[in-house]
């Protein structure tokens, strides 16, 4: 009895849980929450829809609120806000003013509006945001009120990217890990507290990848993609434990997938694919090419983060392919292509309840079976009008989904 009373309080979180910033709390795209995906006999039920203007952030939930970025006019002039949703209603609980909401480039590609494509964090009551001309806040989680900032360019010698940037910030044990510093400090880490700097690295050019943490051979590490390629840090002092070089060109926007110790990057430009092989040898770590596939046809993923479930990556890997890309299986081993099911575009996939929940560009949100074998899908609805860049979150038996128009939530709990 004491047994499975332990096991319960062990894995309770994982049955309920927040889904604090940009692809979860782990960044994989991986909820453990039980869904009911029974779709066909018992749809999910929209417990709220409310209209967003503009923009490619995505929803992170967490201490009651459904946050993501947006544009209003504000005195009769475009800003970027953050906005804060009761989880539960839709109802507004504050915005913030956080940016000068125009400028942002390239999201008429595909047809469309642009807007935001950052997606705030939350943890500890408060909520991290990342503007696209690099500016770092922080914001009071009940009220929007702001504790601290940092001007990245102004303050640590930051270059902003063409198209400017769109990676989220990430948040483990009070510290908010960002890209975007200048010479010997492009990787920083801040105390989500008090907004001092943890550590600061590297001469690093910035892509617009949100990084990922990852515990490889036992060190917990954060793992960036810059210009150069993959470059993982200690997560707890900056130090540097190994890098990969991938091919750079114009941008680089999908996280790195971590799955044991293999490490997956992908770009389009040409760029294409590769695994690296992570070893480590006493405090030295070393990584090794496992397989690399140039191009555009293959593995290579406009900004799509895909996934990985027994070894196997789903993803929506095509580059400018709006509308007709597919969605994806490739053994992370061998960069094998197992199957591909066109018509997804650039949308996004998140793993939940050990199925596939691929959002669409066009707002389809689509079960699959994620099974190497074949394409199986069991079931799609229209869960929102509008373009979708987003990736959907998953928190507390609920989905959250938007477009460039609207978000809604989708009671999916069993």
């Amino acid at each position: 009895m004491k047994t499975i009373l332990l096991c319960c309080l062990l894995f309770a979180p994982l049955c309920f849980a927040d889904w604090p910033g940009y692809r979860g709390p782990r960044q994989d795209g991986i909820s453990h929450e039980t869904l009911n995906l029974d779709w066909k006999d018992h749809p999910p039920k929209v417990l709220w829809k409310v209209p967003l203007n503009t923009g490619f952030s995505s929803f992170a939930v967490g201490e009651g609120l459904a946050l993501t970025q947006v544009v209003r006019e504000i005195k009769g002039a475009p800003r970027e806000i953050c906005l804060a949703l009761d989880a539960d209603t839709g109802k507004e609980r504050w915005a913030a003013d956080v940016a000068v909401g125009k400028g942002y480039e390239g999201g008429e590609t595909g047809g469309g509006p642009d807007g935001p494509r950052s997606t705030p964090a939350i943890s500890g009551g408060r909520v991290f945001v990342l503007t696209p001309d690099l500016v770092l806040h922080a914001l009071d989680a009940k009220s929007g009120a702001p504790l601290w900032k940092h001007d990245l360019i102004e303050k640590y010698g930051a270059e902003n990217i063409g198209w400017k940037s769109s990676a989220s910030p990430i948040v483990e044990d009070g510290l908010v890990f960002v890209m975007g510093g200048g010479k010997d400090q492009s990787l920083l880490a801040f105390r989500q507290d008090t907004g001092e700097p943890a550590w600061k690295t590297g001469t690093e050019g910035i892509t617009h990848a949100t990084p990922v943490l990852a515990t490889i051979h036992g060190v917990r590490q954060v793992i960036y993609y810059c210009r150069s390629g993959l470059v993982s840090l200690d997560a707890k002092d900056g130090k540097l434990l190994w890098k990969f070089p991938c091919k750079y060109r114009a941008s680089a926007a999908a996280s790195p997938v971590v799955e044991g110790d293999l490490v997956f990057c992908t770009a389009g430009y040409d760029t294409g694919g590769a695994v690296a092989k992570i070893t480590r040898d006493g405090e030295g770590f070393t990584a090794t090419e496992v397989w690399r596939t140039p191009g555009n046809k293959e593995v290579a993923s406009h900004f799509s983060t895909p996934v990985c479930k027994d070894g196997f990556l789903y993803g929506m890997f095509s580059f400018r392919g709006y509308g007709t890309g597919p969605l994806k299986c490739v053994e992370m081993a061998t960069g094998q292509i197992r199957w591909s099911q066109p018509g997804f575009g650039q949308g996004n996939v998140i793993l939940a309840s050990s199925k596939l929940l691929a959002l669409a560009d066009n707002g389809d949100l689509v079960v699959v079976e994620p099974t190497p074998e074949a394409y199986k899908e069991l079931v799609r609805i229209k869960a929102v009008e509008g373009k979708c860049w987003s990736t959907p979150a998953v928190s507390n038996g609920r989905i959250y989904v938007r477009s460039a128009q609207e978000g809604v939530c989708l009671d999916s709990s069993k």
